[in-house]
């Protein structure tokens, strides 16, 4: 557990004193639904990374939007969004990326998240976490400047952040670390119209909005500068972000998840020519997602 003494059975309860337990759903990220699609990278994404995915040849996709929260809220709430994105090789081996609104995170620890977790619903405990926690205040001022808790007209309008940096490796072995933004390349541009004001309202829009058009998002990356710290999720890097490929979502996948299929979006499952960080928090999450599935099923 990467140095963490929390047990991941103990966090989960934590996090499900605060949202309720709901079998059959994930722990955190309850409510949300599959899409299928490409990735196509760019050039300067395969000189810089020897990966599979990233040498321009188009790889399928898996994609799942969703709200943050840990039960089924209606879709008008405040709350950040994610999108988990899994690569799929031609050799069945597969990569994700888990992306949400917030651009910063603002702990360091699994201890200090699992406190925000719970201080997050009440607006005393929120008060005296930031009293304890002072660093975790800029982002989460960061995060408001955002909107990141402001339920947005679409999934498709706004940009996601994989919190966690990695290191690529280039074919000629240089290696260098990076992290992850996507951003969308339509927006506010490609609505189609129409009222979606119901519960689920992001669902009936996201669906609307494939049955005209993909939605395209880009994968850009920000590359590591002398003093950047991949290992810890709250360092802030100044580089400008590249393109690093092209995301097009073209539909839902119905088919994930039936007949007893269990699909986890793993930031650790990494392949040949992607490392990770010594970041706490990603080294944590494989247990965590494990004990979750066992409810889960």
């Amino acid at each position: 557990m990467a140095g963490n003494a929390i047990d991941p059975e103990q966090a989960l309860d934590r996090i499900n004193g605060v949202f309720g337990r709901h079998d059959g759903d994930r722990t955190l990220h309850a409510k949300g639904a599959f899409y299928t699609g490409a990735f196509t990278a760019t050039p300067w994404a395969a000189q810089r990374c020897r990966a599979a995915h990233l040498q321009g040849d188009p790889v399928p996709v898996w994609v799942r939007w969703s709200n943050g929260a840990g039960r089924r809220n209606p879709d008008k709430a405040p709350d950040v969004r994610g999108m988990a994105v899994s690569f799929r090789l031609p050799d069945g081996s597969a990569t994700d990326l888990l992306g949400q609104t917030a651009p910063r995170f603002p702990v360091r620890t699994v201890e200090d998240f699992l406190e925000l977790v719970e201080a997050s619903e009440s607006p005393v405990k929120l008060p005296l976490f930031l009293a304890r926690h002072p660093r975790a205040v800029p982002a989460l001022v960061a995060s408001m400047r955002a909107k990141s808790l402001v339920p947005p007209y679409s999934y498709a309008e706004v940009h996601y952040h994989p919190i966690h940096a990695y290191r690529w490796v280039a074919a000629d072995g240089s290696r260098s670390w990076v992290r992850y933004r996507f951003s969308p390349q339509d927006g506010r541009a490609a609505r189609t119209g129409g009222s979606f004001e119901g519960p689920d309202r992001l669902r009936e829009e996201i669906l609307a909005r494939l049955a005209a058009h993909p939605v395209r998002y880009t994968l850009e990356v920000q590359v590591a500068g002398p003093g950047d710290d991949p290992h810890d999720p709250t360092s802030v890097w100044q580089a400008e972000y590249a393109d690093a490929g092209t995301v097009e979502i073209t539909g839902p996948d119905p088919a994930r998840e039936q007949d007893g299929e269990v699909v986890v979006f793993d930031p650790t499952r990494v392949v040949d020519g992607i490392e990770l960080s010594d970041d706490p928090i990603l080294r944590y999450r494989p247990a965590a997602y494990s004990a979750s599935v066992s409810r889960r099923v």
